[in-house]
Formats: C-alpha cells, sequence, structure tokens
C-alpha cells in the first residue's frame, strides 16, 4: 500500500514539474534557491499579473502577510500576522523561506538579525514575506535570480535603498553625539 501512494505521489509530482516547466513565470520562479516547482507553479498562478500590484505592501496584504491592526483615537495597535489572503501561498512561501535562509547569504544574514531581535516565529515570517516580494519583483521584472542579485548590487553601489539591508548613516552609532 505504501510503494502504491509513493508511485502516486511521483507521478503528481512529475506533473507539478511538468506545468511549472510550461509557464514562463514558473521558470523565473524556480532559478530563486529554495524555490521549488509547486512555490513557484503556486506563486505563478495565484499571484497571476504582478503589475496589478502598486507596491510590496498590496502584494503583502494580498497574501496575509501583515500584521492585523487595532487603532481608536491617535492610538495604533498592530498584532498578529492577519492571514486574510491565501493560505497555501503562505505555507508554500515559509516553507521556501526556511530552505533559501540555508542557500541565499543576504536572506540569511536577515533571517538571522530578525531571529536576534523579535525570535523564531516572527523571523521566519520576515523572511517568508521577504522571499515573496522577492518572487514578485522576479514575476514582475521577468528577471531571473543572477539579475536580480545583480540590480540588488548595483542600488548598494549606488547608494540607493536596498531591501533587507541596512543603510550605515541609520546604524547604531548616528544618534551619538560626536565628540
Amino acid at each position: 500500500m505504501y510503494a502504491k501512494f509513493e508511485a502516486e505521489i511521483e507521478k503528481l509530482n512529475q506533473r507539478v514539474e511538468e506545468q511549472a516547466c510550461e509557464r514562463p513565470g514558473a521558470r523565473l520562479l524556480m532559478t530563486h534557491p529554495g524555490v521549488g516547482p509547486i512555490t513557484a507553479l503556486a506563486t505563478d498562478v495565484f499571484l497571476g499579473d504582478a503589475a496589478r500590484f502598486a507596491d510590496s505592501k498590496a502584494l503583502a496584504s494580498y497574501v496575509g502577510m501583515i500584521p492585523s491592526e487595532y487603532s481608536s483615537g491617535g492610538r495604533q495597535r498592530l498584532g498578529g500576522v492577519s492571514k486574510q489572503g491565501n493560505p497555501l501561498l503562505r505555507f508554500l512561501w515559509c516553507e521556501a523561506a526556511a530552505h533559501a535562509v540555508r542557500r541565499d547569504p543576504e536572506l540569511q544574514r536577515f533571517y538571522r538579525r530578525k531571529l536576534v531581535q523579535k525570535g523564531l516565529g516572527k523571523a521566519r515570517m520576515a523572511v517568508a514575506r521577504k522571499l515573496g516580494i522577492r518572487l514578485w519583483i522576479m514575476l514582475r521584472d521577468q528577471i531571473e535570480y543572477n539579475e536580480f542579485c545583480r540590480r540588488g548590487q548595483m542600488q548598494q553601489k549606488n547608494g540607493e535603498a536596498c531591501a533587507g539591508i541596512p543603510e550605515t548613516r541609520y546604524g547604531a552609532n548616528s544618534h551619538r553625539p560626536i565628540d
């Protein structure tokens, strides 16, 4: 019985991989470390036209990876993840992020920093959100992972804002007076 299920699972995995290879968007996403055919295909299918999202915040809101909010008067209180979006896509991004952290040095640095600052659960969700935004950028601009990294390095050299990398002028020593 186990062998029968194993064979059926293998057939389904083959079909998913074939479908992912047929879609140009999914092929682009599979170039990112840690993103396999299932995550790539689901991201491509569920997001559809990537240009419909105005920015990364709109994407994160669509998937449900933003904090819930309790506001009254002038006070804003942020709670846990809203979970208003697609639970499958959120799950797949979290799983892919766990693998991507081991293979992508920038994501690994980001994860370790968030792990120290916020703890395990929030660090995992932060990395999953960052991975999802990366995948959205790759879909929107129709670029592979190598081109994505090259653009990030160019932004660093030019001094432009780069997601996940803190700028030096806002570092820990920037608030101290110079003697």
